[in-house]
């Protein structure tokens, strides 16, 4: 009888599945020793664009909101 060899293999017993697993660990360990991992300026800068654009959009959004709401009043009369 011939196998597939496209099908999936099922793992039989418990140390088969656990050196699966191990071998899955260290294939995430050997992966994030490859990452070009950012510098602290870089980090720091970036970070600090999030938090400018972030504060901008917030800024934005707010005013928009004081006019809608000011648009409302006048045209419920309050």
């Amino acid at each position: 009888m011939a196998t597939n060899p496209s099908a999936p293999r099922r793992l039989g017993n418990r140390s088969a599945r656990r050196a699966f697993g191990l071998s899955g660990i260290t294939e995430i360990v050997s992966e994030l020793r490859r990452v070009t991992w950012p510098t602290y300026e870089e980090t720091f800068r970036l970070s600090v664009m999030v938090i400018a654009v972030a504060a901008a959009i917030g800024v934005f959004l707010g005013v928009v909101d004081l006019g809608f709401s000011s648009l409302f009043d006048i045209i419920l009369g309050n």
